[in-house]
């Protein structure tokens, strides 16, 4: 009875035009005029898998955004399969708006292989998720405050508005009436919206792609927020598979920016399943730039 997630049904739903050559015209993944990233990663990691065997599984895959991506336009995704060994295999992937790449993307895959060396990071302790508020409920929370500014009310109605086809509850949601600043770290339980099940570990590593790309390049705005964001977009997107998961079940996003400077923001995350087991690391470096004026009250 439940209902297929839409990140399956439409959004990292692929057409193939050709051998290797693949097609997504799926709109609605715009933010402020542009595409979202993780839309894009996840979508050139789909047409990447569609290029391996059914036992490869993705193990690491590393990106660039080399122009804005055009939200009116179908994207075109270009598979190159640069090797296939006996245990591992490359495949690269270019997305091409208006005859020219937005995005390149290098995905490995390996033929499962069993090893005595073995260790991970210990998950944070942090409340259930069942113990904590969606973001949508925590915006709801603040519009009911009369204190609102109305420029700020306008800004999170926006942010209500939109479709969002994962789960997120804050473990700590920031003090949106405060512009002090924060240490550089977030922890979000995260997970699809509807249900993809069991299948090809090669659709939940696509889906979590889509996933990693929220709210993470914001981690290194955290002790800055005396600022106003100008601008602000990602560089690159790397990503780490270690061990299987169900990315439509609750998953513990944990997010840090480790150094900010020059212009830009780097930031690190681990996607952890319930069980403490490590499933996923990712970085990703991005363009901050903000305007060098303070923030006016809220309130």
């Amino acid at each position: 009875g439940d209902l297929r997630s839409v990140l399956i049904t439409s959004v990292l739903n692929l057409e193939r035009l050709e051998v290797d050559l693949f097609r997504c015209g799926w709109r609605p993944g715009q933010r402020d005029g542009h595409l979202f990233g993780g839309q894009i990663v996840g979508q050139a990691l789909v047409a990447a898998a569609r290029a391996v065997s059914r036992d490869e599984q993705v193990h690491s895959l590393h990106c660039y955004f080399v122009r804005t991506g055009d939200p009116k336009v179908p994207v075109l995704y270009e598979v190159e399969r640069t090797r296939t060994g006996k245990s591992f295999s490359v495949r690269s992937v270019k997305a091409i708006q208006h005859g020219k790449p937005i995005f390149t993307c290098q995905a490995s895959f390996q033929l499962s292989q069993g090893s005595p060396v073995q260790h991970q990071f210990t998950m944070p302790t942090v409340p259930p998720p069942e113990e904590l508020l969606t973001q949508e409920e925590l915006i709801q929370k603040f519009l009911q405050n009369p204190n609102v500014a109305e420029g700020y009310r306008k800004r999170l109605t926006k942010i209500q508005a939109q479709d969002v086809p994962i789960d997120i509850k804050p473990v700590n949601p920031p003090d949106i009436f405060s512009s002090e600043p924060q240490e550089p770290k977030q922890l979000f339980w995260v997970r699809a919206r509807g249900y993809i099940g069991e299948t090809d570990m090669k659709v939940h590593c696509c889906v979590a792609a889509y996933i990693s790309d929220y709210a993470f390049l914001g981690t290194a705005l955290l002790p800055h927020r005396q600022y106003r964001i100008k601008f602000m977009v990602s560089l690159d997107h790397s990503m780490w598979f270690h061990a299987p998961f169900r990315a439509d079940h609750w998953m513990l996003y944990e997010c840090e920016s480790p150094w900010a400077g020059g212009c830009r923001g780097l930031v690190q995350g681990r996607l952890w399943r319930r069980d403490g087991v490590l499933a996923v690391t990712c970085a990703q470096e991005g363009v901050i730039r903000v305007e060098q004026t303070p923030n006016q009250s809220k309130l």
